[in-house]
């Protein structure tokens, strides 16, 4: 789908707007608001019942999390409001920390928000749902970086907002842009969320694999056997079935302490959770220096070769890593537990993968039901595990890392997808806000595929 152009431009002054409709005009903020201020500048007296009191973390996302309000009392709202009254068709916009989310109140409930929140009421020369696309466009974002590179702290002034440059308009036009953008940013919204779901879809299929793989093998046809664990159920008849420990020379955890080590300077590498990812690998590239101290416990939590690492305390719990090969001295930090295989039992791919298997992960779980934090090195020693031949154990991880590759490049694609859909979004909106396109004589189609918006044209 393409779109004209209008008929005649003008120079709008404004260098990085370029030419605008010639019967638009070209206006600051300030003279299209009735007001512009920030919430409170303290943090009220946060109760369980009352009042909701906004951040910027609440309006991040399309829809707003109830669940993670804040409350205030209703004597300090009404405080608040005499200053600063969000209310239906006002438009929100962070100002400090992550700066420049826009946010149209489409709710009539009370609330009031914190100074991280900047409040704009329009006057009715300003359509503001044409307003809150402006500011989701390209221009509007030139516009906060200028100022952001000014200041050494992220921060967005009031002062700063006021004389934002807005191309203008009729009111008549205005609201027949963001009645064009609803819908068509609507499409790409739905295009989006299927590549999304796709994704949870190929993520779940990559778990299926998996599972699949180290409980039940990879021949059909194979006679089976009740494995007596819950979480195994059934298992070829010729596979063992044993506990970690039973396949490993050596399980432990990293050193208490060692944080005052870390150095950036240093040799050795100090891995942490945060350098697992959920595909067995270790990012050794961003992980922190550390010189580490002489003695037992170096010995003790160095890792080599085969190794299998499992986070055991925090929100990545239960993540699991293989150490393919090291090139540099590295050590586990406190969060990560080790277990080292036997070479003629078990190889570190097929452990790895049974880790990371459903059955183990439930198991996991349920280690930690209740008040525990964690996994002890007791959970990874009593971890259950079908244990194939040596031979069959090969071909297992051969087969599993083929299907996950395909998987993998199905879901590279569905992020690019994202991507340039998202790129077309945000590139359909500024071509909108600023007249590269005339929307004047569009009408909503009957029935269309939303694919169509991805050949917008803008010239």
């Amino acid at each position: 789908m393409s779109f004209p152009r209008y008929e005649a431009y003008k120079d709008s002054g404004v260098e990085w707007l370029g030419e605008v409709p010639e019967h638009w005009r070209v206006s600051k903020l300030k003279f299209l608001t009735k007001q512009i201020v920030d919430g409170a500048h303290f943090t009220p007296t946060y109760i369980d019942n009352g009042i909701p009191f906004l951040r910027v973390t609440d309006i991040q996302n399309a829809s707003l999390d109830t669940d993670e309000f804040k409350f205030i009392p209703k004597n300090e709202h009404e405080e608040l409001i005499k200053r600063c009254k969000p209310e239906k068709g006002d438009l929100l916009l962070s100002k400090n920390g992550t700066i420049g989310i826009p946010r149209l109140i489409d709710w009539d409930w009370e609330f009031s928000i914190f100074v991280s929140l900047c409040l704009i009421k329009f006057v009715t020369a300003l359509d503001a749902r044409y307003a809150y696309f402006f500011f989701l466009s390209h221009q509007i974002k030139e516009q906060i970086n200028s100022q952001i590179k000014q200041s050494t702290v992220i921060n967005l002034h009031l002062d700063k907002i006021e004389n934002f440059i807005f191309p203008l308009p009729f009111l008549e036009e205005q609201a027949q842009i963001a009645h064009f953008l609803d819908h068509e940013t609507a499409r790409i919204d739905a295009l989006i969320a299927e590549q999304e779901r796709l994704i949870e879809l190929l993520k779940e299929k990559r778990q299926a694999v998996i599972s699949h793989a180290v409980t039940k093998g990879l021949d059909p046809t194979a006679p089976m056997r009740d494995s007596g664990v819950e979480w195994l159920g059934e298992v070829p008849e010729h596979w063992r079935v044993c506990r970690v420990k039973n396949v490993a020379s050596f399980i432990t955890s990293g050193p208490r302490g060692w944080s005052d080590y870390i150095d950036d300077s240093a040799t050795d590498i100090f891995l942490q959770s945060g350098d697992l990812d959920d595909q067995l690998n270790v990012n050794f590239k961003n992980a922190k220096r550390i010189s580490s101290p002489e003695g037992a416990e170096g010995v003790r939590t160095r890792i080599y070769d085969g190794d299998v690492l499992v986070c055991i305390t925090g929100a990545n719990t239960g993540r699991v890593a293989v150490i393919n090969s090291v090139d540099e001295t590295a050590y586990i930090n406190q969060h990560l537990g080790l277990i080292r295989p036997i070479a003629s039992k078990c190889y570190s791919r097929y452990l790895g993968y049974s880790l990371a298997a459903a059955v183990c992960q439930t198991y996991f779980g349920v280690e930690q039901y209740g008040l525990k934090v964690g996994l002890s090195l007791t959970d990874l020693s009593e971890a259950p595990l079908a244990l194939p031949p040596l031979s069959e154990q090969v071909q297992l991880i051969e087969q599993v890392e083929s299907a996950i590759a395909r998987l993998d490049r199905l879901e590279i694609d569905a992020e690019r997808t994202i991507l340039l859909l998202k790129e077309r979004r945000s590139a359909l909106i500024s071509a909108a806000v600023t007249g590269k396109i005339d929307v004047r004589d569009w009408k909503a189609p009957t029935s269309a595929s939303p694919a169509a918006t991805l050949e917008v044209v803008h010239g």
